[in-house]
């Protein structure tokens, strides 16, 4: 699901800031509209939401909720349970498409990235959380933390990465490049891999940008193709937020599937960053307005 839809679509119409990730977390955040942005949107820039869409009529329902009460209470703040009643706020249900209860949709980073729909046995709710956690532990601040004391196995080298890291020492940036896609393609969650990926492509585009992309970009706003040159060559040069508000106002100029070009660009460039890096936080706010 990941990218399928924008969370950032429904903004907040309270004031109130987001609590600490985790907060709340043994009962859970009862969700609606006006708190979404606050309470989905910008609490899984640094930690993983599970958001469990439901009815108060809906037998499956009312069979899963306390399961995920329990395992949010397990959890010492992992992650955060967020509640949304599809009757008090439709508007949420019909950004997920919602067409079976319950439907438990985990968000990261502003985007859904798993769902799965109807009651499930908590153990198996339990793997996919853990699951989940694992892949996105080097990519949230506050994914998995462990319970103090506890302790923490050291993981041995992975081959695949040492034949891409082989790759790079030599300058094939091709082959680091095809190692690393062989690495997502058995194993799509695998952040590390994803980080990387977008670096060597990063890498490899700069080989080709011209001397002069942004004065070429700048003569020419409508050319996308241009502005997707200028802003790998500003970001190149440290000009990080000149980077990304060439791409959101690109955005902003585009029209209908037109806009998904530098939309894409855009993400593959926040993929170089942390996630709670100020510019890239500030960003996914102006294209979440640039695209609605």
């Amino acid at each position: 699901m990941s990218g399928a839809v924008d969370l950032s679509a429904l903004k907040a119409r309270a004031e109130a800031p987001p609590s600490a990730p985790g907060a709340a977390a043994s009962a859970g955040l009862t969700v609606t509209e006006a708190s979404f942005q606050a309470d989905v949107v910008d609490r899984s820039m640094q930690s993983l939401v599970i958001l469990v869409l439901h009815a108060s009529w809906d037998p499956p329902s009312q069979q899963l909720l306390p399961t995920m009460d329990r395992l949010a209470a397990a959890s010492g703040g992992a992650w955060t349970l967020a509640k949304v009643d599809i009757e008090q706020s439709p508007r949420i249900a019909e950004l997920f498409e919602v067409k079976a209860l319950p439907t438990v949709v985990a968000v990261a980073l502003g985007q859904p990235v798993q769902a799965f729909a109807g009651p499930q046995p908590e153990e198996q709710v339990q793997a996919w959380i853990d699951s989940l956690l694992a892949a996105l532990k080097d990519r949230l601040p506050g994914a998995g933390v462990p319970t103090e004391g506890a302790a923490v196995a050291e993981e041995p080298q992975d081959p695949r990465f040492l034949e891409a890291e082989q790759a790079l020492e030599t300058g094939d940036l091709a082959g680091a490049e095809a190692a690393y896609q062989r690495v997502l393609d058995s194993e799509p969650g695998n952040a590390e891999a994803a980080a990387a990926l977008a670096q060597i492509r990063f890498m490899a585009r700069l080989e080709i940008v011209p001397a002069d992309a942004v004065a070429v970009a700048d003569a020419n706003p409508a050319d996308v193709q241009a502005q997707l040159a200028a802003a790998d060559a500003e970001l190149a040069n440290q000009q990080v937020e000149a980077a990304f508000t060439r791409l959101v106002e690109t955005v902003r100029r585009s029209t209908g599937a037109d806009k998904d070009v530098p939309r894409s660009r855009l993400l593959s460039l926040f993929e170089l960053f942390e996630p709670s890096e100020p510019l890239v936080v500030a960003a996914r706010r102006k294209l979440a307005s640039a695209l609605y």
